[in-house]
């Protein structure tokens, strides 16, 4: 009998599946497994992390009102930037106000899925994860949220202890902000290289442009600075900065940013990209270190990290072209001068190789300055000057170009000043283009020009080069003023019955020792020559210095003290002898600025100023000067001795020492006075049009002879004349109105009660000084006090 097994008895044990699918089952499962561990650790690494490093991340509230260093920027009054100050350039901008090509840009190659994700890119770093097996340091991954974590709180340091960290605040900040605050935050704190921090600060330092006005290419060449600025730099790794600038643009075309065609037409675009020492800014040191000093004692340490912006009072044309008149007017002065010889020695190398690392070690202290460059001779001859600049570019200097140093080509010249192989030289573009050797000037100059009309000050040059010499010296150089101070004693004379009519004696003057109390005194005029009598009016033009004596003399130097006051002089610096007639005193170029304004503006006494409006990074008016309105309590002089004084400073620039200065501008309206003091020590020129009123000075720091030939004239009546053709430009000729209380009478002008000669007609025909209205009083000779003044000042 047969019989069936039972249904629960046990079956055969079945061989295991050995298959490809089997084989792929176990995998994924034993991946699951390890995949399930991980998450498991991870949480519990995240969990203790939140617990123990949460509470002590940074506190991020003030992000919600970010507010980075800052630098006290300076501006024209057009807006144009003059300087900054501060280890960084940074430009606060909204998010708003940041253009979406630049958003664009900056997305496209740094986090693609930024509004997407909530700070960790988990997709990302699956990837850096698997790319960063088997390695002792967490690479890439990084999205903007967990870069401004670590740019404005961590340090940059790459581990795993590190990135916890980040990881940890990029919650909290996403938490905390918005994803626009976020992205604002990185596109003002991210380096950028060349001390610029944020993509508005880049823009004006690669581009010198406003970033609102940023192209496509431009903004792809920018997005590419935060991963290695130096790199990258458009600057100094020009090639490196196209590379990825292309990469940057398709990825902004691979993520929709921008069509096809767009993104064609930035790779064709051609970049203009601005040289670390660009020639196309405004040269205006002294301005902005007087702007940094003053908000400096009025905000301290403040100054360079909370984004002060200064507007000043600065005409950015106006300025540019003081600049260049000053620093050509000084360059010609030191083309008459003797060659003094190459600035260092340096033995340079046999081997090709080696040279150029010599070079540039040779130019280091040596660097250009502006258009006056420094280059290593390679040889010179009586004949040629072979040369090398520090970036390479070859120099040859022939024929003209040697003049300025024939004494240092010379076989017999001294070793100090023999220019040959291993000299560092100075070397210029000349107007042909070719090349010229030249020297750094030792002579120094000022420039201020100012609006008569407000005291508005439109352009200041304190020196040839603010690097070279810091002292300013239009407001700190107190010099003598010479000739171009007698206007001031002419004013006088006016108020005491002298007019231009008046016939004044160009006759020797001779105080014996028995006047002066000590040696004798004969002043000369400055050719030498005594021409006899002559009217005021020509006395002036002709800058007589006998007929300026014989006036302060009449006057009386205590009542001339007085009334110079009255320009803004001090009195203390004018002490009150007859030398005071010739400039002898001091004054500084901003004084005089002032004063001849008083002429110009009709006899009113203005106060220069230079700052408009001070605004923080917000653009809030923190400061706002209100601009001075002219009314009588300003007014100094009456409005005829301003009239009179203009009417005789005209006829010097149209006749006078200064003739070129109508000439050559081509217009009638422009009046000053030249001023050369004793044996050629400062060289000046005062002078207005009634819009502007300027001053050049030209001299040594510690004074001597600028030369026997060097006058107010010929140096510094040049840089006035070259300023006041750009500055002048479109501005309509300024017709003279007489006022009330002057009367024309025989082609000249009078004071109206003494049209009928009821003033003084002659002064010294007969070597005796009247006093006004009464003919034939006795000299008054200089005082006992004044004689060593006298006898150091005008030996000659």
């Amino acid at each position: 009998m047969s019989s069936k097994p039972s249904s629960t008895a046990p079956k055969a044990a079945e061989k295991p599946r050995t298959g490809p699918l089997a084989w792929l089952l176990r995998l994924l499962t034993w991946c699951a497994g390890l995949v399930l561990a991980g998450a498991l650790a991870l949480a519990l690494v995240i969990g203790l992390a939140l617990a123990v490093a949460y509470p002590n991340l940074p506190d991020i509230s003030e992000l919600s009102d970010y507010r980075p260093k800052l630098p006290l920027r300076v501006f024209s009054a057009e807006g144009i930037l003059l300087g900054e100050f501060g280890e960084e350039r940074r430009s606060l901008t909204p998010i708003k106000q940041i253009p979406q090509v630049m958003k664009d840009a900056v997305l496209a190659i740094e986090d693609s899925r930024f509004y997407q994700h909530g700070g960790v890119d988990y997709k990302g770093m699956v990837r850096a994860a698997l790319a960063n097996l088997g390695r002792m340091k967490s690479q890439g991954a990084s999205t903007i949220t967990m870069q401004v974590a670590r740019n404005v709180y961590l340090s940059a340091e790459k581990s795993y202890t590190r990135k916890i960290y980040e990881i940890l605040l990029t919650f909290k900040l996403e938490h905390a902000l918005s994803k626009d605050q976020i992205l604002e935050i990185y596109m003002n704190q991210i380096f950028l290289g060349n001390r610029a921090y944020g993509f508005a600060a880049a823009a004006e330092t690669y581009f010198g442009k406003p970033l609102k006005n940023i192209s496509i290419a431009e903004a792809a060449m920018l997005a590419g600075l935060p991963k290695a600025p130096s790199a990258y730099n458009p600057i100094t790794n020009p090639s490196r900065a196209r590379v990825r600038q292309l990469y940057i643009i398709t990825r902004m075309e691979e993520n929709g940013f921008i069509t096809e065609d767009q993104a064609a037409a930035a790779r064709k675009e051609e970049l203009k990209v601005r040289s670390g020492a660009s020639n196309s800014r405004i040269h205006a040191e002294y301005v902005t270190e007087t702007v940094r000093q003053l908000m400096f004692a009025q905000y301290g340490e403040e100054t360079y990290t909370r984004g002060l912006n200064v507007y000043t009072t600065l005409k950015a044309d106006d300025q540019d072209a003081a600049y260049k008149a000053l620093r050509k007017g000084l360059m010609d002065f030191e083309r008459r001068q003797i060659y003094r010889g190459p600035e260092k020695f340096v033995t340079l190398p046999k081997e090709p190789a080696e040279l150029d690392d010599a070079i540039d070690d040779a130019l280091v202290d040596h660097p250009d300055n502006g258009d006056v460059m420094s280059a290593v001779v390679l040889d010179a001859n009586p004949k040629k000057i072979t040369a090398v600049r520090g970036n390479g570019d070859p120099v040859e200097i022939i024929g003209d170009g040697l003049k300025p140093a024939q004494s240092g080509l010379a076989d017999k010249a001294p070793p100090n000043i023999k220019i040959r192989r291993g000299a560092i030289i100075r070397v210029t573009k000349t107007p042909k283009n070719t090349w010229e050797i030249t020297q750094l000037p030792e002579v120094e100059g000022a420039f201020v020009a100012l609006d008569p009309r407000d005291g508005a000050i439109k352009a200041l040059v304190g020196g040839f080069d603010f690097q070279k010499n810091k002292f300013n010296h239009v407001t700190q150089a107190w010099r003598q003023p010479g000739s171009s101070f007698k206007p001031f004693i002419y004013s006088a004379a006016l108020e005491h019955g002298f007019t231009p009519a008046t016939i004044v004696n160009d006759a020797p003057l001779f105080f014996d020792a028995g006047v002066t109390g000590g040696q004798p005194w004969e002043p000369k005029n400055y050719d030498g020559k005594f021409e006899g009598p002559m009217t005021m009016r020509t006395a002036l033009a002709k800058s007589k210095n006998m007929v300026s004596i014989r006036l302060l003399q009449a006057v009386g130097p205590q009542k001339a003290q007085e009334w110079i006051t009255h320009f803004g002089f001090e009195a203390e610096k004018h002490p009150a002898y007859l030398t005071m007639a010739l400039g002898a005193g001091s004054v500084t170029p901003m004084q005089m600025a002032t004063a001849y304004s008083v002429f110009a503006n009709g006899g009113y006494r203005v106060n220069p100023w230079l700052v408009s409006k001070v605004t923080d990074q917000k653009g809030r008016v923190l400061v706002e000067t209100k601009v001075p309105v002219l009314d009588e309590s300003m007014r100094t002089i009456s409005a005829r001795n301003a009239f009179m004084m203009t009417n005789l400073l005209g006829e010097v620039t149209l006749r006078g020492t200064a003739a070129s200065a109508q000439r050559i501008l081509k217009r009638p309206d422009v009046y000053g006075k030249t001023g050369t003091t004793n044996d050629s020590i400062d060289a000046w020129f005062a002078g207005y049009q009634p819009t502007l009123a300027a001053i050049t000075w030209i001299g040594y720091d510690t004074p001597r002879n600028l030369g026997a030939r060097e006058t107010g004239g010929g140096l510094s009546l040049p840089v006035w004349i070259n300023f006041m053709e750009t500055a002048l430009s479109g501005v309509p000729v300024v017709a003279q109105v007489a006022p009330e209380g002057v009367t024309n009478s025989g082609g000249d002008w009078f004071y109206t009660e003494y049209a009928r000669n009821t003033g003084v007609t002659s002064l010294g025909l007969d070597d005796k000084l009247p006093t006004p209205g009464a003919e034939g009083a006795t000299p008054t000779p200089p005082a006992a006090e004044e004689r060593n003044r006298i006898m150091d000042l005008f030996k000659n």
